[in-house]
């Protein structure tokens, strides 16, 4: 009886109580909604702290203005520059008649290329060679007449030895035989020039060329006027040409004599002539502010032509310790020109001078070094020592 009432007490012990596994349940289930509410609440709060931070930093950052920087380039040797100017011939000449004629035939036409002394036209004077003959006749007659006198004055000088006649009489034939001289000398020098007149009648080339134009054709009458001269032939000597170039005044202390320079032209796209810088002026035009410098071309081949339309190219060195950087880096202000660099992300406006003006870049010639960000398209408002923050990692177009 015993042993069954201990079996039936540890049944009951061992069967669970309904009420009290509820209890539990609903503690449990409790227990986790407030977690989880309580997770809600802590998430809600977590991303709205994390907003309000993110916001402030937003705000912070746009408070800090954002800049581009590029870098100064430098150490360039020599800069280049390109000067218009017109080819000439080393001489270029009109050539005109000096005797009163027709032209009897002409030799030569434009475009030949000829020698100097050889004929170009002959023009021919009938009046001039009836003046020569005449001037010839007359000294003749003068040579004549001087032969007697001389005669004359010879014999009166020994006569007056020996007192035949008298000093006066002697004196006047030594005085008729100088007379008579001088009018021979005076006839000479008529047909002398007549001769020469008459050598005008070939028209010869004064130096080597080529012939640019002819003006006259055969049994065109020529006049030897002084006043309106008209030209028969054109002759260029274009075995070298010249080229004047005004060089600006900010150029002209970089201009040597002997310097060799290349030469451009349209006519002949892609290749490069050289050209030897002669002769300078030494002097700059108060009109234009430039320095006119002669650069002659060799041309001994013919291919270049006078008058033609090229380019000088000059070697100018660079200043020393000078740098370039973009024209849109400048900041004009009443203080002067400025410049902004970034440094320790702060500004500082440096004062500069300025060298040579390229269009989109500028010369620095003090103010500023090769390793200086300089900050590009810069605000008119932007003041020295003020914050700001480098958005393009020093990168840009000039230099990396």
């Amino acid at each position: 009886m015993r042993r069954n009432e201990s079996n039936q007490m540890q049944t009951v012990a061992s069967t669970p109580d309904p009420t009290r596994t509820a209890g539990w349940r609903a503690i449990a289930s409790g227990t986790i909604l407030i977690l989880g509410v309580a997770c809600v609440v802590l998430q809600g709060i977590h991303s709205r702290v994390e907003a309000k931070t993110e916001l402030r930093q937003v705000a912070m950052n746009s408070a800090i203005p954002s800049v581009n920087v590029v870098y100064p380039t430098g150490g360039a040797a020599a800069e280049e520059i390109e000067l218009p100017g017109n080819t000439q011939a080393f001489t270029d000449t009109p050539i005109y008649a000096r005797t009163n004629g027709y032209v009897r035939h002409w030799y030569v036409d434009i475009g030949a290329r000829v020698r100097q002394s050889q004929l170009l036209a002959v023009v021919e004077t009938p009046e001039l060679d009836q003046q020569l003959q005449q001037a010839r006749a007359n000294l003749k007659s003068a040579e004549a007449n001087l032969q007697i006198a001389d005669i004359t004055a010879t014999r009166w000088q020994n006569l007056l030895k020996t007192d035949s006649v008298s000093h006066q009489e002697a004196d006047q034939a030594v005085s008729d035989l100088h007379s008579k001289q001088a009018l021979v000398d005076s006839n000479q020098a008529n047909v002398d020039r007549l001769e020469q007149l008459q050598s005008f009648e070939r028209i010869v080339a004064p130096v080597d060329g080529v012939i640019t134009a002819r003006n006259t054709d055969i049994g065109a009458l020529i006049q030897a006027d002084t006043t309106v001269p008209k030209e028969l032939f054109h002759l260029s000597a274009i075995q070298k040409l010249r080229i004047y170039i005004p060089v600006p005044e900010v150029y002209a202390s970089s201009v040597k004599t002997g310097d060799k320079v290349g030469v451009t032209l349209d006519a002949f796209p892609g290749q490069m002539f050289t050209g030897t810088l002669v002769r300078n002026a030494n002097a700059i035009d108060a009109a234009t502010r430039t320095l006119n410098v002669e650069v002659d071309v060799d041309n001994s081949s013919g291919r270049l032509m006078s008058g033609a339309y090229a380019f000088v190219h000059f070697k100018v060195p660079a200043a020393n310790g000078a740098v370039t950087i973009p024209s849109n880096a400048l900041l004009f202000r009443s203080e002067g020109l400025r410049v902004g660099v970034v440094r320790n992300s702060h500004v500082a406006l440096l004062p500069i001078t300025i060298g040579q003006d390229y269009g989109d870049a500028v010369e620095i010639l003090s103010g500023l070094s090769a390793w200086d960000a300089v900050i590009v398209n810069p605000s008119d408002s932007l003041a020295n020592g003020a914050q700001v923050e480098v958005e393009n990692k020093a990168t840009n177009g000039v230099r990396q």
